[in-house]
């Protein structure tokens, strides 16, 4: 059972996080000393240079020849599970989208194994199975955040690119729109004024012909000009001069409404369409936009940009190298026994040591910024509570057991999975943009109750 003493190590890691948290809130809220701008590029700073530091410093303190593939096997069997459910849900569910698919899949499978994950199991299991949970760290850190940033990347170029795409429609709708009805002018003057009941140019269109049924069906003979436009059937003047067709259009006494009659009215009514499209083309998408329209070589062509800026973009991401160079050095020196300089032993930990300090602080600076410490809303608060709590835990068990997870394994694969939200999945929700509010509140509330869930979790698994 948990001793005072163990309790006083758990406390030991947590509250000086909640101090660094604090003092990053007062700052901002009370004593001014930080603007928004100043605390996002902390954030920044953190996301880019202390995350990846204190990933490689993980990482290359393990052994990753005496691994527990059984332990490994589930975590990434649940991981996987959950990501299958989330995806379905985006596809097949109307609320469902892949904002709230990578914004779930932080708050349900990634934990604050590090900092009360160590303290906690191992005053609850014994030192024997510290190893456990720090393969549980080196998992999320090569796997699982590299994954995580990469659906953030991604969802960063899938905007930039539809937006891109919606931009260059919207152009090409406006420039049709100038084409076709932009210039516009009143030449009653050529009548003297046209009075009511009186024939009235109310359009001069210029157009370039999409196809020849377009310049056949407004081929017709205009009547002179000096006759005033008497009263005769709605029709058009259209005069081949390079690619463009001059088409005018007018509107006889006989119509009492705004509008053209004859062949005209088809004309005219496309007229308004492009209007409607020019003032409305920043609320509406395109119809190629939208998947059911699109083709499949347009659809090719934009996943293509899209995983094209999704890769120019991860190669520049220092945490896409940390992963990787803290892996091989761990291979490396394991199986050599190669021991880390000392000066680049120090160059690594003097930022790698201040990463959870700064991403705490990061952390109370955006809770300073927002009008109230619940930020996201009890509603979504009591429903990250529940996802984090009770649905990770649950996917947890059910993989562990497929898998062949038995006795004090198995239970710490639980417990593990019921710890808080994780740190450094809100410092990439925030660099990103991505629902920060959401993950702020988890992180602060699942620290507050973690440690009587956790006990809870304990208790019922040892009966």
């Amino acid at each position: 059972m948990i001793s005072i003493k163990d309790l006083y190590s758990v406390l030991t890691a947590v509250v000086p996080l909640y101090v660094t948290m604090f003092l990053a809130y007062a700052s901002v809220k009370w004593w001014n000393v930080f603007s928004p701008d100043q605390c996002a590029g902390i954030n920044r700073f953190v996301a880019i240079f202390a995350i990846p530091l204190l990933s490689f410093e993980v990482i290359s303190r393990i052994n990753p020849y005496k691994m527990d593939f059984l332990f490994i096997a589930a975590d990434g069997v649940s991981k996987v599970l959950i990501l299958i459910i989330l995806f379905s849900w985006a596809k097949f569910s109307k609320r469902g989208s892949l904002d709230w698919t990578i914004t779930l899949f932080s708050i349900s499978t990634l934990p604050n194994t590090l900092v009360m994950g160590i303290p906690l199991l191992k005053s609850m299991y014994g030192d024997d199975k510290e190893y456990l949970i720090i393969q549980a760290v080196v998992l999320q850190c090569i796997i699982w955040y590299t994954l995580l940033l990469f659906l953030f990347e991604y969802r960063e170029a899938r905007i930039f690119i539809l937006n891109k795409f919606k931009d260059s429609s919207v152009s090409n709708s406006e420039r049709s729109g100038e084409n076709f009805g932009g210039i516009q002018e009143m030449i009653g003057r050529n009548c003297g004024g046209a009075g009511a009941g009186e024939d009235e140019v109310v359009d001069v269109v210029v157009r370039t012909p999409s196809n020849p049924q377009t310049t056949q069906n407004v081929n017709k003979v205009a009547p002179d000009s000096r006759s005033c436009l008497k009263p005769t059937p709605a029709g058009g003047a259209a005069q081949e001069d390079g690619k463009e067709v001059h088409l005018f259009i007018w509107r006889c006494g006989c119509c009492s409404s705004q509008g053209v009659c004859g062949q005209s009215v088809q004309v005219c009514r496309r007229e308004e369409e492009i209007k409607v499209q020019g003032k409305t083309g920043e609320d509406e998408k395109p119809n190629f936009l939208k998947d059911q329209n699109m083709d499949s070589s347009t659809s090719s062509a934009m996943l293509k940009q899209i995983m094209k800026r999704v890769w120019f973009k991860l190669v520049r991401n220092p945490n896409s190298y940390a992963s990787v160079l803290g892996l091989a050095w761990a291979l490396a020196s394991c199986r050599w026994d190669i021991k880390k300089p000392q000066i680049m032993e120090n160059s690594v930990t003097i930022l790698s040591n201040a990463g959870l300090g700064m991403a705490m602080f990061s952390l109370g600076l955006f809770m300073a910024l927002q009008p109230r410490i619940i930020a996201c809303g009890n509603r979504l608060a009591a429903y990250g509570m529940l996802v984090r709590f009770l649905a990770g835990p649950a996917v947890m068990a059910v993989a562990s057991v497929a898998v062949g997870l038995r006795g004090t394994v198995l239970r710490v694969s639980i417990v593990q999975a019921a710890l808080p939200q994780g740190i450094v999945p809100f410092v990439f929700s925030r660099e990103y943009n991505l629902h920060p509010e959401m993950l702020s509140t988890a992180v602060i509330f699942g620290m507050i109750v973690a440690l009587p869930i956790t006990i809870l979790y304990y208790v019922l698994l040892g009966l």
